[in-house]
């Protein structure tokens, strides 16, 4: 589903992606593991369309992003670290208007919102404002938005800091939920080790290059210690 090859990016002297390359498949749930600083955003934002990179090439579901960009942005979702809800709007409004972004028709966009915040126990604030939600439930929200056009990859940025533990629960089990019955693939940047330790790969990053790729058991004997934890603060500091 997305293909780095040799991705760089520069910001004068500093280096933020260091000739990153890895591949994701179907139905993975990937955790990017780096410190503050390690590049997690850059990339994003590069996935995005938002920066372009110095060097190298992105494909998503096959479509380079560089010459097919329009193609290549269709097959994702994202859910960015900061909230970039309307708080004015209400919880309806703010997934609506999303879904006429992504040109859904209104009947099959009600369709979805409402089996999306059911599912994820939001259904009752559906005429809320969003300012008047806790952040668990906007990030609830955020990923119902994410998911409203079924993209194949969701890009999640940092999306639990500031969420308390049953929160943090709820949103990644509802993920990994869809990983197993809709074959999502999920490339989730954290600095977090605990939720690391529960994806099916882990990609540690540091000041912008790969310092490892594999099961959490995998990269935890790579980077030399007897837990992740220990291995991931022995060699990011």
């Amino acid at each position: 589903m997305l293909r780095i090859d040799n991705l760089s990016k520069r910001y004068g002297e500093r280096i933020a992606l260091n000739a990153l390359s890895f591949a994701l498949p179907r139905a993975q749930f990937v955790a990017l593991l780096g410190p503050n600083g390690a590049g997690k955003s850059t990339l994003f934002q590069v996935l995005t369309g938002l920066f372009a990179a110095d060097e190298g090439q992105v494909e998503i579901a096959g479509h380079s992003l560089r010459n097919a960009p329009t193609q290549a942005l269709r097959h994702i979702g994202v859910v960015f670290q900061q909230i970039s809800l309307d708080l004015d709007l209400s919880v309806r409004q703010n997934l609506l208007f999303q879904a006429d972004l992504q040109g859904l028709p209104r009947k099959l966009a009600r369709e979805r919102i409402d089996a999306g915040c059911m599912r994820l126990g939001i259904g009752a604030d559906l005429e809320r404002k969003a300012r008047e939600l806790s952040g668990g439930n906007r990030r609830k929200v955020e990923l119902v938005r994410a998911n409203l056009h079924q993209p194949p990859l969701l890009l999640m940025d940092e999306a639990t800091v500031g969420l308390d533990p049953k929160s943090r629960r709820d949103l990644l089990a509802a993920l990994h939920a869809d990983v197993r019955e809709r074959e999502l693939s999920v490339l989730w940047a954290t600095h977090r080790v605990d939720e690391a330790e529960a994806a099916d790969r882990v990609l540690v990053l540091h000041k912008g290059s790969l310092l490892a790729d594999g099961t959490p058991a995998d990269v935890t004997q790579a980077l030399g210690e007897t837990t992740l934890e220990a291995g991931f603060i022995k060699r990011t500091g």
